[in-house]
């Protein structure tokens, strides 16, 4: 922590109507990499969070009264102080997280990105003139802010996952209340302080960090002031969500749990889809939710392209996320790494292959060697739930419409990927899968100007792009008569 240059980014309590929380209890962040303690941060539970709640309703008219264009100049200066501390912020979210500091320097600046492009978009939230049944009529449609905002983000993305949340809701005017994720509170609160400098009023984004989910989830989703809820993590735990919000009648965006295929076939090249793959499945050592989880290639080609992975997997290098070099950065705790061997033992007694990798690294406890399993089949609990580990599954598939049954044949719909050159092919698998992001090509798909989201169980709702002020807005009827 002492390498974090500006000391002011360092919080270490809850941000509230503009004001450092703090409290006689704390909890521990520690570092997944070698389980030292970063920082003890100030417990905040569902008092804190109601708190926070009454001063986002407080001042939300005053942030909706603002022009669109100085909305977009405070999320300017807010845009340019992240990248201003770039380095600083991708260090301290390596530090509590654990991904490789290349990766973290390019979550920041992701983050960033929406911030960037929802200030831009705050001045285009355009409502629309409507040809009226007769002369003496005139019908208007605004779109006017929902009100308060909550949130609940994950681990895995601890600054991104914030910033493509409250870039949208500040933008449509409406105010914001997130609790991140308790293992990485550092990197929330450093964007907390970020926007203080920028001047973002206070009220408009507060920080809610503490260990009982339970209780102040409770408060962001069942608390009348709030309008909006948004949640990214497991679809189990976004069910609950849903539950607690629908007494309110909230609006309710989903980002939940992904089983992503990533689908080679035989006219493919395969060194860009071997390329392609690396950037899906091992990024953030497979801690991803669009990670490629189910990895389908034509029979014919499977052993050509298992081989061109294995040579790709073994030159990765695994390590702290601050060495220069390390690619696979630990998994985020002990549970992470048991999932993940309980996966992959349970796909060798059913027959899977280990081609490489499949154990606990030298690195330490929390790393986890980079994996290739062949002969896995669609029966194995490895093709059915998440792995969350940077174990590569391959399956074996013989025709087109094999590949699209298998590909399918899960409750989850958020990403997909496919390699073809055959253009036919190109549009008809973009039809037929049923999921809400298709990359064709292409292994890492998301970025600002693109809608985000899933279908089925993946969730619904879509984050960035023009798209993602929708979910932030109501719209409003104007029907104007005598004229």
């Amino acid at each position: 922590m002492q390498q974090i240059s500006c000391s002011a980014l360092i919080r270490q309590g809850s941000f509230i109507n503009g004001a450092w929380q703090h409290a006689e209890t704390s909890f521990k962040v520690v570092n997944p990499a070698s389980q030292q303690l970063l920082a003890q941060v100030a417990t905040a539970g569902a008092a804190e969070a109601e708190q926070a709640v009454l001063a986002a309703d407080h001042a939300f008219a005053g942030w909706a009264a603002q022009p669109a264009a100085k909305r977009a100049e405070l999320m300017q200066r807010w845009y340019q102080l992240v990248m201003q501390h770039q380095d600083d912020l991708a260090r301290l979210l390596t530090l509590e997280q654990g991904k490789p500091l290349a990766e973290a320097k390019g979550e920041i600046a992701y983050g960033a990105s929406y911030i960037q492009w929802f200030a831009e978009e705050a001045k285009r939230l355009y409502g629309d003139t409507i040809p009226a049944p007769s002369a003496d009529k005139r019908i208007i449609v605004q779109r006017q802010p929902v009100g308060v905002v909550a949130a609940i983000t994950p681990w895995n993305f601890p600054n991104a996952m914030i910033a493509r949340k409250a870039a949208a809701a500040l933008a449509a005017g409406c105010t914001f209340v997130v609790k991140p994720a308790h293992q990485t509170p550092l990197s929330a609160l450093a964007l907390a302080e970020l926007a203080d400098q920028a001047g973002i009023p206070a009220g408009v984004f507060n920080v809610v960090v503490g260990t009982d989910a339970k209780a102040i989830g409770e408060v962001l989703t069942r608390h009348a002031r709030v309008a909006k809820f948004s949640f990214t993590g497991s679809t189990a735990v976004g069910k609950q969500l849903i539950k607690q919000c629908a007494d309110g009648v909230k609006r309710v965006t989903m980002e939940l749990g992904g089983n992503a295929p990533f689908i080679v076939f035989d006219d493919a090249d395969l060194d860009a889809a071997v390329q392609g793959l690396l950037a899906s499945k091992f990024r953030n050592a497979g801690q991803t939710c669009v990670c490629a989880n189910r990895i389908l290639v034509q029979r014919s080609v499977a052993q050509a392209f298992a081989d061109k992975l294995a040579i790709a997997v073994t030159q990765l290098k695994v390590g702290d996320g601050l060495a220069g070099d390390s690619q696979i950065g630990p998994l985020i705790d002990a549970n992470a790494v048991e999932k993940v061997v309980q996966l992959q033992q349970q796909a060798l007694s059913a027959g899977a292959t280990l081609l490489l990798g499949g154990k606990i690294d030298q690195a330490g406890t929390q790393f986890y060697q980079p994996t290739v399993l062949t002969d896995v089949s669609a029966a194995m609990e490895i093709a059915k739930q998440e792995i969350f580990g940077p174990v590569a599954a391959i399956q074996t598939f013989d025709s087109e419409q094999d590949a699209i049954a298998l590909a399918n044949n899960t409750e989850y719909g958020l990403a997909a990927y496919f390699y073809s050159r055959d253009i036919g092919r190109v549009f008809r698998l973009a039809q037929a899968l049923q999921f809400g992001m298709v990359g064709i090509n292409d292994g890492i798909i998301s970025n600002a100007a693109a809608p985000f989201g899933g279908v089925k169980q993946s969730g619904y709702g879509r984050e960035g792009s023009h798209y993602g002020l929708d979910d932030y807005t109501d719209l409003k009827y104007l029907c104007l008569g005598g004229l």
